[in-house]
């Protein structure tokens, strides 16, 4: 688990899009020692490493045709400068565009095969990367298997064959780990920690609680379309009773949705206090004096911010009973139909989801969640989401701190969702394996461990990928196996949140933050043989961007992250 003092300094850094170890080797993938002052300089790593970027016969791809800012999202332009140069416009400042741009959702791949395999869908099962690992195959049901790319640009893998299986019970991921079938696995039960640490050939490493379970709602379904009885049942669940009979060591009741060590997440007022007779008074105002008839609905996939779902789900149902009179069915749901039906704001009841950070910034939090083009707690909340639109264009945490606090206070008084923990986890690894690490940001970076004397490193997680094109999706096994295949234009250090250089050695703003030009680096080639230029980068971006485009397909076709953490999809069709 990382030391407070690392998360004072990441606190500036993430804030104000984050300046890069300008000492760092272009090919080493490993952290930097100490991160760089809190300033607003450009991503970039020894312009000695930097190679000419132009050539005469390139054609660079300009989209769109006639930018503009109508349409009510952040970017506005995306821009081939040359070969090896691309040019985000945005519409406003954005001074976290260094931390999304780091995303794997926003990964790249060679314009050619998205071309050739989005409308066939062959895109989402058989990713085209420049990543340190290349698919071999993809055995549904049972495992993903990867080989070393030996064209690799940086520091090659070192294990030849990268393995990833699935198992949603967390007994049998520690029975395959002390057996010796798997190398490591994700989400070990708490119950199974001091196991784990008392077992001299097993490693554990525990995750900080960069994350936040919670019980979602969605108002366009009655009875949730009254506020008072969204406040009822955040009085009327004791959040602190399920932390400590169902959660680790390292968790935490949550006081606000975004954690406390993100800057900013924790201003203004503190949820709510458990008051069941409170709860029922607010009940009995909006019509329900002996509650009502409602659902649960969760998958059965253990993830950090929810280690027992069903337990959870139990408890919560037993509760609502008690303490409100609300009789709730259970409901267990596939996940990757419960993802899209969540997110899509189609759930009729009460649903058990939470989140990871994919980047350590309020905005991932936040404006994901709660702004203007989520539907996935009913209709947004200008109350919110403007004031979110707001504070996302200011770079100092101080700046913003008002705005932040303002925001906080609406999500608290309108009650989208009841956030219940921030969950601490962890991952475990066979004692002989050399880099074994935790993410924060769940995003465990394969290509630096070594198994032993053994040339294959298997991991076993929660659940099978939903796919592996991780621009449509937003599940941590999707991303994670992803994450090992395909790359951005920046990256996170190894086992860390700070922002380095990826696929661009830099990315500079203009000195209002609203023009970021990325340099890529020479030389790069895809698993398929192909070189990266500029136009990949802009096709990769623009098929997600634009509803339109007629390679906008994916697996959902949603794109949320281009949708929330760009504010909205270029020529978004109209909501409902």
């Amino acid at each position: 688990m990382f030391a407070k003092r690392v998360f004072v300094v990441l606190a500036v850094l993430t804030v104000v899009s984050m300046a890069l170890a300008a000492c760092q080797p272009a090919a080493t993938p490993t952290a930097a020692p100490t991160q760089p002052p809190a300033t607003q300089p450009p991503v970039s790593e020894p312009t000695a490493t930097q190679l000419p970027a132009t050539e005469v016969t390139f054609e660079g791809m300009k989209y769109p045709e006639n930018p503009s800012c109508d349409y009510g999202g952040i970017i506005k332009e995306i821009a081939a400068l040359d070969r090896l140069t691309v040019q985000f416009t945005l519409c406003q400042p954005d001074p976290a565009f260094p931390s999304k741009a780091a995303f794997s959702a926003f990964s790249i791949q060679p314009k050619e095969w998205i071309e050739a395999a989005m409308a066939d869908r062959r895109i989402l099962s058989q990713p085209i990367g420049t990543g340190p690992f290349k698919l071999e195959a993809w055995n549904r049901g049972d495992s993903i298997v990867m080989k070393r790319f030996e064209d690799y640009w940086g520091e090659k893998a070192k294990v030849e064959t990268l393995v990833f299986r699935w198992n949603k019970e967390a007994a049998a991921r520690l029975l395959e780990l002390q057996s010796g079938t798997v190398d490591g696995i994700d989400n070990p039960s708490p119950d199974d920690f001091e196991v784990i640490r008392n077992d001299p050939k097993l490693r554990l490493i525990e995750r900080e609680a960069l994350n936040v379970f919670y019980v979602g709602m969605t108002n366009t379904f009655k009875p949730f379309d009254d506020v008072r009885v969204r406040r009822a049942i955040a009085m009327g669940i004791d959040r602190e009773r399920i932390v400590k009979n169902f959660f680790p060591a390292g968790s935490e009741v949550a006081t606000h949705f975004t954690p406390c060590a993100i800057p900013n997440g924790c201003t203004g007022d503190p949820w709510y206090d458990f008051d069941p007779a409170k709860a029922k008074q607010l009940l009995a105002e909006a019509g329900y004096p002996n509650g009502f008839k409602t659902k649960i609905y969760y998958r059965d996939v253990v993830r950090s911010y929810l280690p027992e779902p069903g337990l959870v789900a139990t408890d919560i149902q037993a509760q609502l009973k008690e303490n409100l009179g609300i009789e709730a069915e259970v409901v267990v749901m596939e996940s990757g139909a419960f993802i899209e039906e969540s997110s899509a704001g189609r759930l009729d009841g009460l649903y058990l989801l939470g989140w990871n950070a994919d980047y350590p910034h309020i905005t991932n939090f936040l404006d994901f969640h709660f702004g203007a083009s989520n539907p996935q707690f009913g209709k947004p909340h200008p109350e919110i989401y403007e004031v979110l639109q707001k504070a996302a264009q200011i770079a100092d945490p101080k700046e913003a701190e008002a705005l932040y606090t303002q925001a906080n206070n609406a999500i608290r008084e309108l009650v989208p969702m009841v956030p219940i923990a921030h969950g601490g986890s962890a991952v475990a690894y066979r004692a002989d394996v050399e880099g074994a690490h935790a993410s924060p940001l769940g995003n465990e970076y394969f290509a630096v461990v070594k198994p032993g004397d053994r040339n294959t490193f298997v991991w076993m997680q929660n659940a099978e990928p939903i796919s592996l094109y991780c621009n449509d999706e937003t599940d941590g096994e999707s991303l994670r196996a992803c994450e090992q295949m395909l790359e951005s234009l920046l990256s996170f250090e190894v086992g860390g949140t700070a922002v380095k250089p990826g696929l661009a050695t830099s990315c500079d703003p203009n000195e209002d933050l609203t023009v970021w030009t990325c340099k890529l680096r020479d030389g790069v080639k895809f698993h398929d043989g192909s070189d990266l230029d500029a136009n990949d980068v802009v096709m990769s971006w623009v098929v997600a961007w634009d509803a339109k485009h007629p390679l906008h397909i994916g697996n959902t076709g949603a794109f949320t992250y281009f949708s929330t953490l760009w504010n909205a999809l270029l020529n978004a069709p109209p909501s409902e």
